[in-house]
């Protein structure tokens, strides 16, 4: 496994990470038991990023993998967490009192004195010109509540504007094959600042397994159900914002490609190894639902991909997505 520095948290992590999302809600049930087999797989596999939040199931990811750490002492592992999505996403409620109340719950949920990095969960476009917001950050750092912050984003322009703040150790986008708007600018402008980029929704929540026909159908309580048009949260977590059908077929032309150009490779692994391959990519957080999931999308970190992948991604992209999916984020 590849191993990148994290940014301004000055942390070495692997390339490919481990997204916790599914084990706390919103993709289907996850057991206990499975959850903590998925954890186990990833960091045998050399995963050592974890990404959670506090508002998948209402904080259950975060405690599940307390627990888990809890019993598996002395792992060199980081731990990123989200807080800002328990209130109305209002600008007034990412205050000092309330994060102080968000940061002890994590706190007590991980089983840990200071978190290892605390992002803003996709807050309003106004937060990220409030000098307060990143004033209040900086004094959790340092009381040691956490060791270092970042942000997570839905636009490009939240993405650049939380660059430029000179604390800001990470930012979070949503980066993959059908999501190439952050190459032009958020990339480059993060490599200059040594801000750390977290790739997120890196397999647009399935497409890009390559797995997926228009007939494919998801359990109710699983996000690709409920939140096709943006019902729940923004419809670019879902499916990269692209529409269901029109994103099966450009993966099918993309696992094509996969299977041509990266022979004994599956297409998720492609689709991983593009995305950890853009130049200012620290890690990618994939989620996993199950062992093999997990081992699998972890053995993407050490794939080698020809360059003539760029040339299908982009083609794909500018011929069947960009227009519908470059000017909203």
């Amino acid at each position: 496994m590849d191993t990148r520095t994290l940014g301004r948290t000055g942390r070495t992590v692997s390339v490919i990470g481990q997204g916790t999302w599914q084990l706390g809600s919103d993709w289907g049930e996850v057991s206990e038991e499975d959850a903590r087999a998925v954890l186990d797989a990833a960091v045998e596999s050399g995963v050592t990023m974890l990404d959670t939040a506090d508002v998948y199931g209402d904080g259950r990811s975060e405690a599940l993998i307390g627990r888990w750490l809890r019993d598996n002492p002395g792992l060199d592992v980081t731990v990123a967490t989200k807080m800002g999505r328990r209130l109305p996403q209002e600008p007034a409620n990412y205050s000092m009192d309330n994060f102080r109340a968000w940061t002890d719950r994590s706190r007590r949920n991980l089983g840990v004195d200071t978190l290892d990095l605390v992002q803003l969960h996709c807050p309003p476009t106004a937060v990220y010109g409030i000098d307060r917001v990143f004033d209040d950050l900086d004094t959790l750092v340092s009381e040691g509540v956490m060791a270092s912050y970042g942000v997570s984003v839905e636009l490009v322009e939240e993405a650049l504007a939380a660059i430029a703040r000179p604390n800001v150790a990470t930012v979070q986008i949503i980066l993959n094959a059908f999501r190439l708007k952050p190459l032009e600018q958020v990339l480059p402008a993060a490599r200059e600042a040594g801000v750390g980029i977290i790739a997120r929704v890196p397999l647009a929540s399935g497409l890009l397994s390559g797995r997926y026909t228009p007939e494919t159908t998801f359990p109710d309580t699983d996000h690709r159900s409920f939140n096709r048009n943006g019902e729940a949260f923004d419809v670019g977590e879902t499916f990269s914002g692209v529409d269901f059908e029109t994103g099966v077929r450009a993966a099918t032309e993309f696992a094509a490609a996969a299977r041509l150009l990266v022979p004994g490779a599956s297409t998720a692994q492609v689709a991983l190894a593009w995305v950890a391959a853009q130049d200012g990519v620290s890690t990618v957080i994939p989620g996993a639902r199950s062992p093999e999931q997990a081992r699998a999308n972890a053995a993407a970190g050490s794939l080698e991909l020809p360059a003539e992948l760029d040339d299908v991604v982009r083609t794909i992209y500018d011929r069947d997505l960009r227009e519908a999916v470059h000017p909203r984020w």
